[in-house]
């Protein structure tokens, strides 16, 4: 089983999925209500401990979505790329503590090529996963706003999928499956 994060300051996605790329379980951990970065680092830490607890020995494989690492123009700034690598790096450290297993990073693009989701030039690549998402993957349900739009914990949620997928890729390519 492989365990895939989409770690964020705000909700943090998680996905757990076993070598026959089936989801066992996904979900977040969302930590908007905490203003104090150790709040937020807590609460997911809690939501790792369960996740541990429930699969303790079962999962093989931590795929992590690496963190921002350049600027891009009316994207995230220099505060908020710190803070987000910062956050990336105490929850990496959260399930490697747990579990004993050294998490491995997958850059968003490169997970979504091994999983054969194209991003059309000129979309935002959510909207486009999440689509993906629910036109080919059964167990993948989301909520909507009263405004018939996506909780916003949907994305977070579906970036998880895709890593863990992603994750269950590589590990089929090492083992030359």
């Amino acid at each position: 089983m492989i365990l895939g994060l989409d770690i964020s300051t705000s909700i943090t996605g998680y996905t757990i999925m076993d070598c026959k790329r089936q989801i066992c379980e996904y979900g977040v951990w969302d930590t908007r209500k905490y203003k104090d970065f150790f709040e937020k680092a807590e609460a997911v830490s809690k939501g790792v401990a369960e996740i541990h607890a429930k699969y303790s020995g079962k999962i093989k494989h931590i795929y992590i979505e690496q963190s921002l690492q350049t600027f891009r123009s009316g994207f995230s700034s220099a505060k908020t790329l710190s803070s987000l690598s910062r956050f990336n790096g105490i929850v990496s450290w959260l399930v490697y503590d747990l579990f004993q297993i050294k998490p491995e990073y997958i850059a968003a693009t490169s997970a979504r090529k091994l999983c054969g989701i194209k991003i059309p030039k000129g979309e935002k690549a959510k909207p486009v996963v999440l689509k993906y998402l629910l036109d080919n993957e059964p167990s993948f349900v989301i909520e909507y706003t009263r405004y018939g739009n996506p909780k916003p914990e949907s994305y977070d949620m579906a970036d998880s999928i895709v890593i863990a997928k992603a994750g269950v890729i590589c590990e089929e390519k090492r083992l030359g499956s």
